[in-house]
């Protein structure tokens, strides 16, 4: 059986996500990856910014940051200049990365800076009161769209590809040997990737949407398996048919040369090449 006690403050549980919430599910698949990777513990940082994501730092027993609100990718992008040897990870929510911290998202994306990023997308600002993020669905009823949410969401895997992540997949907290193999695939990729995991904010978006998701947190878990579709599969059907489709896997996957090199070229061309 594998031991999480390893890896984890134990004397900061049990921990403080309501019943049923995918982050704890997220978490150990990202424990099972950093394993699986074989990292020190002494080499990881973990960084979050503000919401129901941002208290992972807190239960890992990593160098951690706990950041202001959308600021996870700045704070670790100056963590990895200034320590590019540092395997660098930030937790993120989609409401934290891609509204207020939007713009972080896509430079950091624009950047290819060898870190990864692992959105935890339950659709939802749920620590706040269940405002609609960025990628509530259209239609979706929440605290501040009683009626639904009249605007388009983005497609977090698109967007990244489009602003220049050189690694994108998607995994859900039903699929779990996926997740893990996705988040670990990430962790060794070389330049920036983003592993959206989709899941489920049962007290928030659930509870206001039932007859779409089902009345439980179970119910929004069956959701997500009946409801993922392989990436293979995928490239078969119809815009139609993949409407309310969550598309699974690894989504886009390149090598190119990413910040922390081109810095390091400039600087061997103060130094005479000497690199």
């Amino acid at each position: 059986m594998f031991d999480y006690s390893e890896y984890l403050r134990n004397e900061k549980l049990p921990h403080i996500w309501c019943p049923g919430c995918g982050h704890g599910i997220v978490l150990k698949s990202l424990i099972r990856a950093v394993a699986k990777a074989g990292w020190n513990k002494d080499d990881i940082v973990l960084v979050s910014g503000i919401g129901c994501a941002s208290r992972l730092p807190g239960y890992v027993d990593f160098n951690t940051l706990h950041t202001a609100h959308g600021r996870a990718l700045a704070f670790a992008t100056g963590i990895k200049l200034a320590k590019p040897e540092m395997h660098v990870i930030v937790v993120s929510g989609d409401g934290d990365s891609l509204a207020i911290g939007g713009n972080h998202f896509i430079h950091a994306c624009r950047r290819n800076i060898d870190m990864t990023l692992i959105c935890f997308n339950n659709r939802i600002y749920g620590m706040t009161g269940g405002q609609y993020s960025p990628t509530t669905p259209s239609d979706d009823k929440t605290a501040t769209s009683p009626y639904g949410n009249v605007e388009p969401h983005f497609d977090v895997a698109e967007l990244a590809k489009g602003a220049g992540a050189t690694y994108v997949a998607r995994g859900t907290s039903f699929h779990v040997p996926q997740l893990d193999d996705l988040i670990y695939k990430g962790l060794m990729h070389k330049g920036f990737s983003v592993i959206e995991a989709a899941e489920a904010c049962f007290t928030t978006h659930g509870r206001k949407n039932r007859k779409k998701y089902g009345p439980s947190n179970l119910d929004m878990l069956k959701w997500q398996r009946d409801h993922a579709v392989p990436v293979a599969k995928a490239a078969e059907m119809s815009p139609e048919e993949l409407e309310d489709k969550i598309v699974t896997g690894v989504l886009y996957d390149i090598e190119k040369p990413g910040l922390i090199e081109q810095y390091q070229k400039l600087i061997d061309s103060f130094n005479g090449g000497a690199k």
